[in-house]
């Protein structure tokens, strides 16, 4: 059975992403045949990234679904491959039970669920027969609405709330607390300002959960603009937005969050390295 304590308990893990996609916002298309997916895998566990996540499916503002069959198309020989040959854990990014059994029998050991499990509640059940480790992420609405003009009341308290009663719908299931972990799901049905008071209240979100908590920000649209409002950067700069990323990441780690999920794992490893040497001195 899987437990977070067995990737994040010492320091916090690095997840890096492979997209598998024609249409994820930062790198859609560079990955999409399996080698070069498998390549780029290998160098981000190179890299020192702790955990592999592979996604079939863009999430991205406005993407549109993919079908079962298609997304197992794409994951499943990378998992396999990646699983069976880097010695690091390797995760799924799917909401659909057939996706996510297919890899977990190719050798992933987490799923990475951006529906909590909303869209496809056997999804729940599957990680629990498995034994596998889940993430359950916040999201209003679906990936073609959620940019949609978001509002709440108090988006910390909204998303502690629904991460909150999704973390128990997997416990009803059976899903133990040891393989839980819990994201905030920044820019997933969030605006930049939103984005922000999330990360200016992660520590408090992480002590409401009591799971581990995963930060997503790496690339993300809003980084760009944020640098751009204060003169620095070009909104689709990538370079600029994994600077802004790396902050992000010394951000996280330092309120709370004990998973990283980034594009570029080398920055975040070494960010994540210094951060552990800092914490232990000060002890």
């Amino acid at each position: 059975m899987f437990t977070w304590a067995s990737l994040c308990a010492e320091r916090p893990a690095v997840m890096g992403i492979v997209n598998v996609t024609p249409d994820s916002f930062s790198d859609g298309g560079q990955y999409l045949d399996e080698d070069a997916a498998v390549a780029h895998g290998h160098a981000l566990a190179a890299a020192g990234a702790n955990l592999l996540d592979v996604g079939g499916e863009s999430t991205r503002p406005g993407a549109e679904p993919v079908d079962e069959a298609e997304e197992r198309r794409r994951v499943v020989p990378v998992v396999e491959r990646l699983a069976g040959e880097t010695g690091v854990p390797v995760s799924v990014d799917t909401t659909k039970p057939t996706v996510a059994a297919a890899a977990l029998d190719a050798g992933a050991v987490v799923v990475n669920d951006v529906s909590a499990g909303r869209f496809h509640p056997a999804l729940l059940e599957v990680v629990a027969d498995r034994g596998a480790g889940y993430i359950a992420m916040h999201m209003l609405g679906e990936p073609r609405t959620m940019q949609r003009d978001p509002r709440y009341t108090d988006v910390v308290t909204a998303v502690g709330d629904f991460l909150l009663d999704r973390l128990d719908a997997a416990r009803a299931v059976g899903v133990p607390d040891v393989a839980l972990a819990a994201d905030p799901g920044i820019g997933f049905g969030k605006t930049p300002a939103h984005n922000l008071l999330l990360l200016a209240r992660l520590r408090e979100l992480c002590d409401r959960v009591e799971v581990p908590v995963l930060v997503g920000a790496s690339r993300k649209r809003f980084l760009g603009e944020l640098l751009a409002a204060a003169g620095t950067g070009d909104p689709a700069d990538l370079d600029a937005r994994d600077d802004a990323t790396l902050a992000t990441v010394v951000w996280a780690v330092d309120h709370g969050a004990r998973i990283v999920r980034v594009h570029a794992a080398r920055p975040a490893v070494r960010a994540v390295a210094f951060l552990t040497a800092m914490d232990e001195a000060a002890a």
